[in-house]
């Protein structure tokens, strides 16, 4: 107890915290936030903002983080001087500060300490998102479209920004995407409507949103060592599906979302949209031969389907396969979102037109010798790798990171056809490497034990020795960045630095 303080004004500020607690399951913009006493857990670019965002709305705001890195410091300084507390560098993290009422977190696991001590005390532990949608309330209600699954995320959110700023609506793609949701709060301008990405992270500390229109593109085993069990991961991604005002939009390939729909406690009135890629029924988004067509948003949708776009206005990326069918599933999906909220057909089309998709995904970054050489190191799971490796004949893979607590085994035994050998790299290098030695033992497998990011250098240079002309090199880890890289795209332009440094060498 500090000094000078009674025993009586301790027992009123204790119970002061405790009715505070209890109110911040109620709170919003329009509480008194100066009585919260808020820690933000993480230091990247959404913890930044949520800090921002809570000391301009009064709050009083310790950020932490265990990391010490130059962004890390520059943003704590910056920070510190708008008059937040800062606890930064290894075990900053470990222990939850005495008289915290609320912990804002954004990467962090369930089972980490200062997290379960949090939960142990009854302290609201609440994501980047769910603050910034709590935040919004009651003036400055704008309504979010929400993208979350396994993979196609950004791809699909940025379809949809592209669509609905062809229609001539104020909008941004947000969340997980990159830019935080809390900018948007602060931001003095009007938005008609938000594209937001949501990951299985952010969905699981989320507990009021309710969206306009939700979509759940795919579900397949990944994150399992932050959730702890596929059932956790997958009840994470459904929480999209709670209070959604309008559409809840499902894979209709994917019986898993589907279901995640019926059991969806949603607001009165809300419809089930599916997408698929084949002739749709009534309710659903699909294809008509090459056709995208929409019989859910029409009203002669018993009989009739109205033409969105052609497979051949789906923006493709750098290897061309913007026919792709999981970019087409991807857009049939944003179109789904895009028409709930009343876009006409031909700014879906123009949309898709318009849209180029980003860095890192099938990208090639150079040819050396009639060997082509492809960026997808955001292939961070098995099913994204899937699908990249499902675009080339014969391929060279580059893979292994963070596994993340899955397996590889499928993705061996259905790609090992069109493997002509492996590199592989990361902490869980050797677990690809068991899988490829179980069910494609005729595949070469080169193993680089260097952890520093200068290994992608020997990563291509092997590479490269076991590729022959016509084949393609593919980083497509099916793993995650971070024991080696700060992220897939840091990991990415390595992969084409070394591939640049390469053909410097070859000329």
């Amino acid at each position: 107890m500090p000094s000078g303080w009674s025993a009586d004004h301790a027992d009123n500020d204790e119970v002061e915290r405790v009715n505070t607690i209890e109110w911040l399951a109620d709170y919003n913009g329009a509480s008194d936030w100066s009585r919260v006493s808020a820690v933000v857990a993480g230091l990247g670019v959404a913890g930044f903002a949520a800090a921002d965002g809570l000391l301009e709305y009064g709050a009083k705001v310790t950020v932490l983080d265990h990391g010490d890195s130059e962004p890390v410091q520059d943003r704590a300084k910056l920070l510190e001087t708008l008059g937040a507390g800062v606890r930064i560098g290894p075990g900053s993290t470990d222990n939850l500060p005495t008289g915290t009422d609320l912990v804002i977190t954004t990467g962090l696991p369930p089972h980490q300490p200062m997290l379960a001590q949090a939960a142990a005390q009854g302290v609201a532990i609440w994501g980047e998102p769910e603050l910034a949608w709590r935040l919004m309330q009651p003036n400055k209600q704008i309504p979010w479209l929400g993208i979350t699954g396994t993979n196609g995320k950004t791809t699909t959110t940025e379809m949809l920004a592209s669509m609905l700023t062809a229609a001539g609506l104020r909008t941004a793609a947000v969340g997980n995407i990159g830019r935080p949701l809390m900018e948007i709060v602060l931001d003095p301008e009007p938005y008609d409507v938000l594209a937001v990405e949501l990951s299985s992270h952010q969905l699981h500390w989320s507990n009021s949103l309710s969206l306009h229109s939700a979509a759940v593109l795919n579900l397949h085993l990944d994150h399992l060592e932050w959730h702890g069990s596929a059932e956790a991961y997958a009840a994470a991604k459904a929480k999209i599906f709670q209070r959604v005002q309008q559409s809840c939009v499902y894979n209709v390939a994917e019986e898993t979302t589907r279901k995640m729909v019926e059991e969806a406690d949603v607001i009165e009135g809300a419809r089930a949209i599916g997408f698929t890629l084949g002739v749709p029924k009534v309710a659903m988004l699909g294809l008509v031969e090459d056709i995208l067509v929409d019989r859910a948003f029409i009203e002669q949708r018993q009989t009739s389907a109205v033409e969105l776009a052609t497979i051949a206005d789906v923006a493709p990326d750098e290897s061309g396969a913007g026919g792709a069918p999981h970019n087409v599933a991807n857009a049939l999906a944003a179109a789904a979102l895009a028409r709930s909220f009343g876009v006409r057909p031909t700014a879906v089309r123009d949309g898709l037109r318009a849209m180029r998709v980003g860095g890192h995904r099938i990208q090639t970054v150079g040819v050396i010798g009639d060997v082509r050489y492809v960026d997808d190191s955001k292939a961070t799971n098995p099913h994204a790798a899937q699908a990249s490796l499902t675009a080339f004949d014969d391929v060279v893979w580059v893979a292994g990171g963070q596994a993340k607590g899955v397996t590889f085994d499928d993705l061996v035994i259905r790609n090992r056809d069109r493997l002509r050998g492996a590199v592989l790299l990361g902490v869980d290098r050797d677990e690809i490497a068991q899988a490829l030695a179980r069910h494609a033992p005729q595949v070469p497998v080169i193993s680089i034990g260097d952890t520093e990011t200068s290994a992608m250098a020997r990563v291509v240079e092997a590479a490269a020795s076991l590729a022959r002309p016509g084949d393609v090199v593919l980083l497509a880890p099916a793993c995650a960045s971070r024991d080696m890289y700060t992220d897939y795209a840091e990991r990415g332009d390595a992969f084409a630095a070394a591939v640049q440094a390469l053909a410097a060498r070859e000329e």
